[in-house]
């Protein structure tokens, strides 16, 4: 098990969930994958972080009443210059909803879309330096773009963070996993034509755990509604699922080698 410390820029090195019940996220999320809860208090809103074995995995937070919207994941990219990025973020045809601004005891951010409307944060890692866990049971192991135009994403994120491209072979649409220093770290693939209409361009969090069927069962028996139920594919047997509060992510349990 590899504790993270830091990540280059551009990887995907935190996730959050902000919702408009934490309560429930709490229950949902503890009871699928064991996590414990930690308060950061008031001043951050009651953002709570999540950890697994005592290793920060994700965080919790609670929609402001002011700015309703679906519950989502959001991922967030990794930068040693948020500043930098969110002017990278505006030249190549993104806009910028929040921030940079500062974390206290944290870090800087701020909140994205692309160039197609797909949303997802920059994270600038002071004393939070992203997941300490990640790619392990319990914690998020993929993050990918969902796109109906996937070849502007692949060129927004290539202007902003440098990203290159492989093929990835034999998956149902045409999809690209994308590189930091030569190192795979997501994916950018197209939309199901029969989801296009109604989804929208989109970051999904993929969870990695032992046993897809099982993490399945006791999503449903927390609340949770099964969109995919457990198939297996080239990358692993996934799933995906949708949250007791409307917000959607993925399960993977990954072959052992």
């Amino acid at each position: 098990m590899v504790e993270f410390t830091g990540y280059d820029e551009g990887t995907p090195c935190w996730v959050d969930l902000m919702t408009p019940d934490v309560e429930v996220a709490q229950r949902f999320y503890g009871g699928l994958f064991g996590w414990e809860f930690t308060d950061t208090g008031e001043s951050s809103g009651g953002y709570l972080l999540a950890t697994l074995g005592g290793k920060l995995v994700a965080g919790v937070g609670k929609q402001p009443e002011e700015q309703p919207g679906p519950s989502a994941w959001t991922t967030y990219l990794w930068t040693d210059d948020a500043d930098a990025a969110v002017a990278r973020i505006a030249d190549a045809g993104g806009r910028v909803f929040v921030g940079p601004m500062d974390v206290p005891g944290a870090g800087r951010m701020a909140i994205a879309s692309d160039s197609t409307g797909a949303v997802f944060g920059v994270w600038q890692g002071r004393e939070h330096r992203g997941a300490a866990l990640a790619n392990e049971p319990g914690a998020f192991t993929w993050n990918e773009n969902v796109n109906d135009d996937p070849a502007a994403a692949r060129a927004f994120y290539q202007k902003v963070f440098g990203y290159t491209y492989d093929k990835f072979p034999d998956w149902p649409v045409p999809y690209d996993v994308f590189k930091v220093n030569e190192t795979v770290r997501g994916g950018i693939g197209e939309k199901p034509v029969e989801g296009r209409a109604i989804t929208p361009n989109s970051w999904n969090t993929y969870f990695s755990v032992n046993d897809a069927d099982a993490a399945v069962e006791a999503a449903i028996t927390h609340g949770g509604i099964i969109m995919i139920p457990p198939t297996d594919t080239v990358a692993g047997r996934l799933a995906c699922i949708v949250d007791p509060e409307g917000a959607p992510f993925s399960l993977i349990s990954v072959p052992k080698v």
